[in-house]
Parts: C-alpha cells; sequence; structure tokens
C-alpha cells in the first residue's frame, strides 16, 4: 500500500498570528518547526512520500532537504484547497491513503505514526488525531484518499468525525500525545516548552523565543 504524508504550510509571515511574536521570531519558529516533522516524517518506513504544499520560499527549501513532492500554493486560499491540490496529484499517481500533518507538531516521533496507521482497517478507513484542546485535527488518515473532503475550519476535530462516519463504518479516534501537541497560541508554546520530549528542539525553540 502507497501512503503519502500531505503537509501544508503558510507563508510562515502570515502564520501564527495568535503567539504574539516578532515576524521575525515567527518565522523562525516556524522554520524550525517544519524542518523538525519534515525529519521525522521523512524517515518514517510508514511513508512513502511527503508532499509539500506552499508557496513559503523557505519551506520549499526544506522539502528539498528531505526530497518531498512540492506542489507550489500560488493563491493560499485555505487548508482544504491545499489539502485537495495534494489529493489530485496522489490520485493521479496511484497513491492508496494519505495522512495529514500540520506544520506545527514538532513532537511527533515515528513510533507516533506507525502506532495510529496501526488503526485502519480495509477497505476504507479514517483515522483521526485531534489537538490537545479537541478543537483541530493533528493527523487524518484517509483511505482511499478521495473517501471525503477535509473540513480544516472551525473545530476540525467534530466536522471530520462527522463526516467521517457518512462515508464509512471504520472510523477511528486515536489519541497520541506528541501529535495532540500543536503551537497556536502563547498557551501551547508554554506547555511545548515544558516538555520533555526532544529536549535539543525545546533548547532550540527557546533560543528564538530569547
Amino acid at each position: 500500500m502507497k501512503i503519502a504524508a500531505i503537509i501544508p504550510v503558510k507563508t510562515f509571515s502570515n502564520a501564527k498570528t495568535r503567539l504574539k511574536l516578532p515576524s521575525e521570531k515567527i518565522e523562525e519558529l516556524c522554520k524550525v518547526m517544519l524542518e523538525e516533522i519534515l525529519q521525522t516524517v521523512s524517515i518514517s518506513p510508514k511513508i512513502d512520500k511527503i508532499i509539500l504544499i506552499t508557496k513559503e520560499q523557505k519551506a520549499i527549501e526544506l522539502g528539498k532537504k528531505f526530497n518531498t513532492i512540492t506542489i507550489i500554493d500560488d493563491e493560499e486560499k485555505s487548508v482544504n484547497e491545499a489539502v485537495s491540490l495534494a489529493d489530485k496529484y496522489l490520485l493521479e499517481n496511484d497513491y492508496n491513503a494519505s495522512i495529514v500533518f500540520p506544520q506545527d507538531i514538532p513532537f511527533i516521533k515515528t513510533q507516533d505514526i506507525d502506532f495510529v496507521l496501526r488503526h485502519q482497517l480495509h477497505p476504507n478507513f479514517v483515522i483521526i488525531v485531534p489537538s490537545r484542546k479537541f478543537d483541530g485535527t493533528n493527523a487524518l488518515v484517509r483511505m482511499p484518499i478521495n473517501i471525503m473532503k477535509t473540513h480544516y475550519d472551525d473545530d476540525s476535530y467534530r466536522n471530520h468525525m462527522k463526516t467521517a462516519k457518512e462515508h464509512t463504518l471504520n472510523v477511528a479516534m486515536v489519541f497520541v500525545k506528541r501529535i495532540m501537541l500543536d503551537i497556536d497560541d502563547q498557551e501551547d508554546l508554554n506547555v511545548l516548552l515544558d516538555q520533555n520530549e526532544k529536549p535539543e528542539l525545546v533548547e532550540k525553540i527557546k533560543k528564538i523565543l530569547n
């Protein structure tokens, strides 16, 4: 089975506005988080390819480093539009399943990906990992890739659960602490800095913030 990871990446200067940080710190934070995610996903034996959807030049350069397929999203309308661009590519290139990750879950490890994909049921399934606050979706696995459209907007976790159940009986909600921790606001950042996971990454982020 061919599985691709889809990572939509917003222009760094337009991202993470709720963090109330200077733009150069936000851009550096976004770069560090994305590089960490790409590093982890690129060495996962479960993932055949990473699809990066972005128009951010720094993300495009990182994509080259990790041998991603990069789709340029010039319009950058929404995460849903970005995912649909990746879906089109994957369907045209005979991929069976996809897993969508956000750009801001830097604590993810390869064993987390293994654990999530253990919940697959054939011939079709959807697996959802919610965000820590249960208002977002931090991993979305779909097989087939076009089993459902995505709903990355307000309350995406509940919208994805509802939509998935309309298309298949094989819907799993999976809790993985490291995937559930995303960085949207100062509270999230404080939680991140208190983690014992990936101490080198935490130090990098502390240096950016100081």
